[in-house]
Order: structure tokens, then sequence, then C-alpha cells
């Protein structure tokens, strides 16, 4: 009786735990802040439900920024071009739209891509460093500072090395729906 207890108690824990979740492992606010957009732009009813994802690889940088797109001080973020070739992957599409989700899934806006470009690292301007870092203090400093080191750490693994004419995907987007509209 006492192991059949322990079973049912572990159970409901593990219920509780994932009740955010969906099926899929998205979790129920992507769908939810989805839900809401389409209900107030019947012109999007049909559409698919967009990707969800999070900017960076931690949770303090991932939840930072996507604070930062929902307050509209994030305009912008920036990727490898090699690593849409690596992947034989299509470079953004303008009109696109994404969900901003904190690093634990939990979504925080819907983005629009506005505009792409494909630039060279050492030629982003200082306005693109403002809108991608979302601060105008020393923005293109921190943007080089930031983009070098997370770049760097990830062509290591593929036994690369970053140069000043590496080319980098510059997205500009606008935030169509925080979380709360």
């Amino acid at each position: 009786m006492k192991k059949r207890i322990t079973i049912i108690l572990f159970l409901v824990l593990i219920g509780c735990k994932n009740e955010t979740k969906t099926e899929k492992g998205i979790d129920k606010t992507v769908y939810e802040i989805w839900n809401s957009f389409t209900k107030a732009n019947p012109d999007f009813s049909k559409d698919q439900l967009p990707e969800s994802w999070y900017f960076h690889n931690n949770e303090e940088d991932a939840n930072r920024l996507a604070e930062l797109v929902v307050s509209g001080k994030k305009r912008a973020g920036s990727g490898l071009y090699s690593w849409y070739k690596d992947a034989n992957a299509d470079l953004p599409k303008i009109g696109t739209k994404h969900i901003i989700t904190d690093f634990e899934g939990k979504a925080k806006a819907i983005i629009e891509i506005k505009k792409v470009d494909t630039i060279p690292f050492h030629k982003i301007s200082e306005d693109y460093a403002q809108m991608d870092m979302g601060t105008t203090i020393e923005p293109l400093k921190k943007w080089r500072k930031a983009h070098w080191d997370f770049f760097a750490s990830t062509m290591e693994e593929n036994g690369k090395k970053p140069t000043e004419e590496m080319l980098i995907v510059c997205e500009r987007f606008e935030t169509i729906w925080p979380i709360n509209p």
C-alpha cells in the first residue's frame, strides 16, 4: 500500500511540474500568446503557429534579452552567415513572425522580421548595434565584444576561428505583440 501511494504521489508531482507544457514540449504560453494575437488580428488566424525560441545560450542572457524585446529596446538579432550555409538553410525572410520566449520556454513576445542584411563583422554600424544590444551606452563596443566572444566559442566547436570579415546575418524586427499588450 505504501509503495502504491509513493507511485501516485510521484505521478502527481510529475504531472504538476509539466503542467504548462503540451504533449510536444512547447509551453502553453506560446499557444496562448499566438491565440490572443490572432483573436485581435483575425487576418492571421489561418497562419501556422510561428517558431518559438529564446536569444542566446544561457538563462541570464535569454531572460534579459527577452525583456528587452518586450520593452521594444531590442529590435535586432545577429547570426553567423556560415550557420545558414552549413545547415543549407534559407536566410530569414521579411514578414516572418517568431515567438520569443524566456529560457524556460514561456512566451514573452511576437516579433516580425522587417529587414535582413548580410554584413561583414567589422562593418556593423553603431545604429545596428544599438538595436541589437538594446542600449545607447557604448552599443558598438558591447556588440563587438559580446558577439565576437559568442561566435568564437561556437566556431571553435567546429574547428573554425572568427575573423573581422566573417559575414553576419543582421535581422531587424519589430515587437508586434508583447505578452501584456
